[in-house]
């Protein structure tokens, strides 16, 4: 069980880390362009008062301003209100880069409109709302992300691994895996609603508060939540949330549910959350019950509410089971949830139709790209949800070689000898079934 970070007063930051080489292999993936090695050792041992001053001059140092617009170009996206894209603000980068550092500086930074537009919800009809920043805002945000992000990290739970640095899917779904087959099989499903778009301001910014101290970083952050949001040709301000999208909401919202991790880990239960999603797992109904009723406490004097019809207590090994992070689990295994195999085939049919013109190679090839990307994170599922996929799959791939002769219809009857299975194989398709059976031979000789 991890121990809560120490409330106690530390001591002033010290010169030099104590132990240099262990600081820097536990923060290793902190930005380097902010953090020396003398504020990592204040890291490590807490700062006077266990609050930080003085970041404004790391947020808007031009280094610091660099790093974060490379992560902004690696991760791509549109343009926000001001039509501006990132090739467009790479074109002129130092230029743009030094004017955000003197507004910064100089207080003279305001952030602009957010431009909303509404996303498809996998497997499903209804729509979730994304926010989209101008390039110069995600910039800024990325790199007060930098500076905060290894003062609250220092803080998180174990169990919380949703949007944290080295931790992500497959870690929290390896501990849900592990609790299972420990006996922890009654299981608290919950569901925040809209999450990230009722985190109540200003109570998110006094639990900031606690670790930040400098009153223009503060500022700041305001200024992030109170963004107006362009929708259409209309224009307003949000009195609650932190908009999907932006840079720094992910950070904002482990902050926010973090007083939930510790409550849930100083009563015993096995939590394990990724962002907003998380779920329990005890050893006995009354356990789930007793936790699910915490969680009701806490999240009603949060401002925040339980999505009643998505939040329940089950029995894992009971027919029915549950879903987390896209797999369904249920009698002791795991399987790809049912939204996400429609989201995986629907892919696949918008690269495998009957009337495109492209080459049977380039064709796999394309669809390999998906397979590969899609076995990757659905590898430990149980054995016999690859077999159906593939055998669609060739299909498929055989009603397009079929249209192409000049016939009707989806690929069958004596197209399985015209073209059989090691056709595609010759053809270089990647196979799920192969790559399971290779995974689990290695696994055993291992």
């Amino acid at each position: 069980m991890t121990n809560r970070p120490t409330q106690e007063e530390p001591a002033a930051v010290p010169a030099r880390a104590k132990q240099a080489g262990e600081t820097q292999s536990r923060w290793s993936w902190v930005e380097a362009a902010v953090w020396t090695e003398r504020m990592l050792a204040a890291l490590d041992e807490g700062v006077k008062g266990g609050r930080w001053f003085s970041l404004m001059d790391k947020v808007y140092a031009l280094a610091n301003l660099r790093k974060a617009f490379a992560r902004v170009k690696a991760n791509g996206g549109a343009a926000g209100v001001d039509h501006q894209t990132i090739e467009m603000f790479e074109h002129r980068l130092e230029e743009n880069l030094t004017t955000l550092a003197n507004q910064l500086r100089e207080g003279r930074y305001q952030p602009q409109p957010i431009r909303r537009v509404w996303i498809p919800k996998p497997g499903s009809r209804e729509k979730r709302p994304l926010g989209i920043p101008t390039v110069r805002d995600r910039v800024v945000q990325g790199a007060v992300r930098n500076v905060l992000e290894p003062i609250f990290e220092r803080e998180f739970a174990e169990h919380s691994y949703g949007f944290r640095p080295q931790r992500g899917c497959k870690d929290a779904l390896r501990r849900v895996d592990q609790l299972l087959k420990h006996g922890a099989t009654w299981i608290v499903d919950a569901d925040l609603k809209s999450y990230f778009d009722t985190i109540p301001q200003e109570p998110l910014m006094e639990r900031v508060k606690e670790k930040v101290a400098d009153g223009r970083v503060l500022e700041l952050l305001q200024a992030f939540l109170g963004q107006g949001v362009m929708e259409g040709l209309e224009e307003w301000t949000p009195e609650r949330g932190t908009p999907q999208g932006a840079v720094l909401s992910p950070l904002l919202a482990n902050v926010y549910l973090n007083p939930l991790d510790w409550k849930m880990e100083a009563a015993g239960y096995e939590m394990v959350r990724y962002a907003d999603d998380f779920v329990i797992l005890c050893r006995t109904e009354a356990a789930a019950r007793a936790a699910l009723s915490e969680v009701e406490q806490w999240t009603a004097a949060s401002g925040l509410a339980l999505h009643a019809e998505k939040t329940r207590v089950i029995e894992a090994t009971a027919p029915g089971g549950f879903d987390f992070l896209g797999y369904h689990f249920e009698g002791g295994r795991r399987w790809p949830r049912r939204k996400s195999l429609k989201k995986f085939k629907d892919t696949l049919r918008a690269k495998t139709r009957r009337t495109q013109g492209h080459r049977l190679s380039v064709i796999i090839s394309d669809v390999n790209r998906t397979l590969r990307g899609w076995f990757a994170y659905y590898q430990h599922s149980t054995r016999y949800t690859f077999p159906p996929l593939d055998q669609w799959l060739r299909m498929r791939l055989r009603s397009i070689l079929r249209q192409r002769h000049g016939r009707r219809g989806r690929g069958r009857g004596r197209d399985h000898q015209r073209w059989p299975n090691a056709y595609f194989q010759q053809q270089g398709l990647f196979s799920l079934v192969t790559a399971h059976a290779c995974l689990c031979q290695s696994r055993r000789a291992g």
